[in-house]
């Protein structure tokens, strides 16, 4: 049941993913567009709080979390193998000064296995990190458009990461990510007479960016019974930053409206070196710590800070935006009833909520984009060795309405898979 279960829910989202932007967000016209991945869905139900590591489920923030210790539930024997998938529906209300509007969009996040080798754990899968999707207009003194604006794409994430447990309560690892993807933007320039009637061609400029690189994160995981009850646990993650290997292409068209005709000639970039270029992603840090009861309770903040004012792409320089150092603080927990409550599978479940505040990087106008975010979630047990179907909700806002900015007010529904299996057991009889 649970295989085709997962088939199903795979299928699902894999096809609205190809079938629509993964945001629609007006900001993600900037960099490298907004940030799509904020951690698994267990994660993101606490606010985005990464800290807290287990034996059975996937933490995509600190790979040191990948290695463990055997477990005494098992003899000795070994952990459980990983697999986890997730995805996400998210309904946004757009509102300005102008007026208003509301978006959809439906997406496949993650897809992900982790399995045990005595000490050290292996983890490898496949996440989007960023994504563009946005049509905009602005309009001259009259209140005519005078310029459309559309883009699509974003950057995706295959990684590899390796944990290892020093000793009982640390553990360290490192994660090597392969970047690629591709971002393309249409800019459409309508041309008006002396009378503002539109006239029979418009002008067009499109870009198209192929993104490719590796880059490295590194963490280190701290857990230990403080007391009888209560156990600690801390985290610290750093990547450092690195360049993306980008391809450019750039063609500029002559658009007849009455026919549809087009007359696009290709731009030669490398007259002004901009046929490759190197696209700069900053460095990032951060630190975590919480407390609580081994399978009964856990509280944790954590703190994320990234230099993105070194941020730069030498394609868009002149933008109207700057970028500033971004920031996250992120606050949750869950709650276990009865962990092995044979009675109700209510009582096993994993009751979570968080929330984050965080300030983006990008500044427009002179205004900050900042971002808010409170989330709930529970995981619920489905099948054997502790898998479980995890359901999450966000609710959101970004930008603001000031200086003819946007406020984006956003609902985030999540569902995603966490599966255990075992697959290295010893013989107990020959």
């Amino acid at each position: 049941m649970i295989k085709k279960l997962v088939l199903v829910f795979i299928a699902v989202f894999a096809i609205q993913s190809y079938g629509q932007e993964g945001t629609a967000s007006p900001y993600s016209f900037y960099g490298i567009g907004s940030l799509k991945f904020k951690g698994s869905v267990e994660n993101r139900s606490m606010g985005g709080l990464g800290v807290y590591k287990d034996s059975i489920h996937i933490n995509f923030s600190n790979p040191a979390t990948y290695g463990g210790n055997n477990l005494a539930t098992f003899n000795n024997e070994t952990r459980p193998v990983k697999f986890t998938v997730g995805g996400s529906h998210t309904t946004t209300d757009l509102k300005s000064d102008n007026g208003s509007d509301s978006a959809t969009s439906t997406t496949f996040d993650y897809l992900a296995l982790a399995f045990p080798v005595g000490k050290f754990g292996f983890g490898f899968g496949l996440l989007p990190y960023s994504s563009v999707g946005y049509e905009l207009e602005t309009r001259n003194a009259n209140d005519m458009v005078d310029y459309r604006y559309a883009g699509e794409g974003g950057l995706n994430k295959a990684f590899l990461a390796l944990g290892y447990q020093v000793n009982k309560s640390l553990s360290v690892g490192v994660q090597m990510d392969y970047d690629f993807g591709n971002i393309q933007n249409n800019t459409i320039n309508v041309l008006y007479n002396d009378a503002d009637e539109p006239l029979q061609y418009y002008s067009e400029e499109s870009n198209r960016s192929d993104l490719s690189g590796l880059n490295f994160n590194l963490g280190i995981h701290y857990q230990k019974m403080i007391s009888p009850k209560l156990e600690y646990q801390g985290s610290v993650t750093y990547t450092p930053e690195i360049n993306l290997t980008s391809q450019n292409q750039r063609s500029i068209s002559t658009i007849d409206v009455s026919s549809g005709l087009t007359n696009q000639i290709e731009v030669d970039l490398s007259t002004n070196n901009l046929k490759e270029t190197k696209l700069t992603l900053p460095s990032k840090f951060s630190v975590g710590s919480g407390i609580g009861q081994p399978r009964k309770w856990f509280a944790g903040l954590e703190y994320t800070t990234q230099n993105t004012s070194e941020f730069f792409n030498p394609l868009y320089e002149n933008v109207g935006a700057t970028f500033e150092d971004a920031s996250k603080f992120s606050l949750g927990g869950f709650f276990i009833p009865e962990y092995n409550s044979f009675s109700s599978g209510w009582k096993r479940a994993t009751y979570r909520a968080g929330m984050r505040f965080e300030k983006t990087g990008l500044i427009i106008n002179n205004e900050s984009i900042q971002e808010f975010g409170m989330s709930f979630g529970v995981g619920i047990p489905v099948g054997v060795w502790f898998s479980n179907a995890n359901l999450g909700v966000e609710i959101g806002q970004r930008g603001t309405t000031n200086a003819n900015l946007v406020k984006e007010n956003f609902v985030n529904f999540q569902l995603s898979l966490s599966l255990n299996d075992r697959w290295f057991n010893k013989k107990k009889y020959n």
